[in-house]
């Protein structure tokens, strides 16, 4: 009997759910798509209730909601996100960069969680964790088989509350418990700034959370302290955007007030805006570079393509993300959220630089790029061309940064060796030089050698992996005996240039090493500052803004177009770069 009104009550649900949806839909009862909504919402509200009467198994409601709105939304964009009550913590350090916890990145190696590095200032650090500190317990919850994101839900909490570890120390056996009292954590979107040169400033960004306008406005104060000072480089590589406000702000330190830096437009077009400058600028004259790359998205791109359309400064690096689209956020019931796309942003010449076109997707379901043919020219103020459709080309291409494959297998986990070495290194080394000073040394760089060859290290190379496929193709088709003295002299050459590649790639893992190291001293400030030495890309930008003759050709300079002009009915220009 029980079961029959447990089963009455769930229908009476489910029909009060599809007569509430209709209900918060009827005020779109004169729109197009009414009808389609009412009778898809009818359909989803019915198949959870037969789920939930017949499904062999009991099932969860909640989650196969959630799982239908990220399918649903999925099919639009990437950009587009349901944000449950239980994520809005998270959402909220993705545009604020703010966040209640203990202030440290966590990392899994083989078998535990440890501290990858604490945020200087942070209640981590001040209580004595240390990079390489592996987790055992958070307030007597064992975390074994869980992942970083369980451990970082735990470790979150409200600012002024307790939160017990239990850690090991590198090279210790004892447990020790430890107690932090959690604060505000308020993570920095300009990690570091300071003098590249004797005459050159730099500037890094590396959100556009709260802030990041006043941040790089107050870096470019105190490097203009620097009376020598004749340029600045604002480094956006693998910024991957944030708020558009802030990129108005930010373009805002070197534009003056009144400047458009960026049109909306929407379906909606009671929603469209423009955005325009609204302060006092920092500086309009100084020599200015900005640094991107594939990383390089959204609100980056806003900044760049702003300064690139007004001849403000010269882009140095690789074409950046391509993402040309805008988000808003709007609540929904029981404290959830959707963060959807409402609209294009067109930079002042008038272009989008929206790569992929998810309004028209292939058959298979996936997206393509923008193709050449459909991609138009625009000019910028001094009469420049460029293009849209496919992210922002820089005034001045570098190669993008690879690593070796040995490289990319000492840093990944599960063994972490870089890492670990550098955990050991600081063990035995309790002070060190400025990183603007530090080198490892040669009898160091060999001791490390050592210690990744004792950890039974091995790594496949691409030409292994060939060499494989290769055997596995002769073998099928019954070649194989013919050639195996041939493979195995191939495979044995391989194995022998792989011995040798600690010495041929010694600059590059060197240089990750030492990075590495710097951030065990002086955290995240200390590996920026140390990899700016070997950073071909900061590099040319010195050697650009010391060559004002050619600073200013790059910025006037004028090059026929390769693809037709579009309507320049947005930009901003004066009537006789509009033809």
């Amino acid at each position: 009997m029980k079961s029959v009104f447990s089963t009455i009550k769930k229908w009476k649900l489910a029909l009060a759910i599809t007569a509430i949806c209709g209900y918060a839909f009827f005020s779109y009862s004169f729109t197009d798509n009414y009808f389609e909504i009412s009778k898809n919402l009818d359909i989803f509200a019915t198949t959870l209730r037969e789920l939930d009467l017949y499904y062999v198994d009991t099932i969860q409601p909640g989650e196969l909601v959630k799982t239908g709105i990220d399918a649903m939304l999925s099919s639009l964009d990437p950009y587009t996100d349901y944000i449950p009550e239980s994520e809005i913590e998270d959402y909220r350090f993705m545009t604020t960069g703010e966040y209640g916890g203990i202030g440290a990145l966590i990392q899994q190696d083989s078998n535990f969680i440890e501290i990858s590095e604490p945020y200087e200032g942070s209640p981590a650090q001040k209580s004595g964790l240390k990079a390489g500190d592996k987790i055992l317990k958070v307030d007597g919850i064992s975390l074994a088989g869980k992942s970083t994101s369980d451990v970082g839900k735990l470790l979150k909490g409200q600012p002024g509350t307790p939160v017990t570890l239990q850690i090991i120390h590198p090279n210790t056996q004892s447990p020790t418990d430890l107690t932090i009292i959690r604060e505000d954590i308020k993570v920095k979107n300009v990690p570091y700034y300071g003098m590249v040169s004797s005459d050159v400033g730099y500037i890094r960004l590396t959100e556009f959370t709260d802030e990041a306008g006043n941040n790089v406005k107050d870096a470019l104060v105190n490097l203009e302290k620097n009376k020598n000072l004749k340029g600045v480089i604002l480094d956006l590589r693998n910024n991957p955007g944030g708020l558009l406000n802030e990129a108005v702000n930010v373009v805002n330190v070197f534009e003056p007030k009144g400047v458009l830096v960026v049109n909306t437009l929407g379906r909606i077009k009671d929603m469209d805006r423009a955005d325009l400058t609204t302060s006092e600028p920092v500086d309009t004259k100084i020599p200015l570079v900005i640094l991107i790359n594939s990383g390089s998205a959204s609100a980056s791109e806003i900044v760049t393509g702003t300064v690139q359309d007004l001849d403000r400064g010269v882009v140095i690096g690789t074409r950046s993300y391509g993402k040309g689209l805008v988000q808003q956020t709007r609540p929904l019931t029981y404290d959830a959220q959707l963060k959807f796309t409402i609209a294009k942003y067109y930079i002042p010449s008038g272009r989008c630089i929206q790569a992929l076109d998810y309004s028209h997707r292939n058959a298979d379901g996936s997206v393509s790029k923008v193709p050449d043919s459909l991609k138009s020219a625009f000019r910028t103020l001094h009469g420049r061309v460029v293009y849209d459709g496919g992210g922002i080309d820089p005034d001045i291409k570098m190669a993008p940064l690879t690593y070796s494959p040995i490289t990319i297998k000492l840093l990944s986990p599960p063994q972490y060796l870089i890492f670990n070495y550098a955990t050991l290194y600081a063990l035995a080394h309790p002070t060190v030089d400025s990183p603007d000073r530090f080198s490892l040394s040669d009898p160091d760089y060999n001791s490390f050698v050592d210690y990744v060859k004792n950890n039974n290290f091995d790594y496949t190379t691409k030409s292994e992996t060939l060499l494989k496929q290769l055997k596995e193709c002769t073998q099928n088709e019954k070649y194989y005996d013919h050639l195996e003295d041939s493979y195995s002299k191939i495979k044995d050459e391989i194995e022998q240039a792989k011995s040798n590649d600690f010495y041929r790639n010694k600059e590059e893992i060197k240089q990750t090493l030492e990075a590495e190291i710097m951030s065990r001293y002086y955290y995240e400030k200390g590996r920026i500052e140390i990899n700016l030495k070997y950073d071909s890309s900061v590099a040319r930008g010195i050697e650009i803004l010391n060559q004002p003759v050619r600073y200013d050709s790059i910025l006037t300079t004028i090059v026929p177009a390769t693809r037709p002009f579009h309507n320049p009915a947005m930009s901003v220009w004066p009537p006789e770069l509009k033809k």
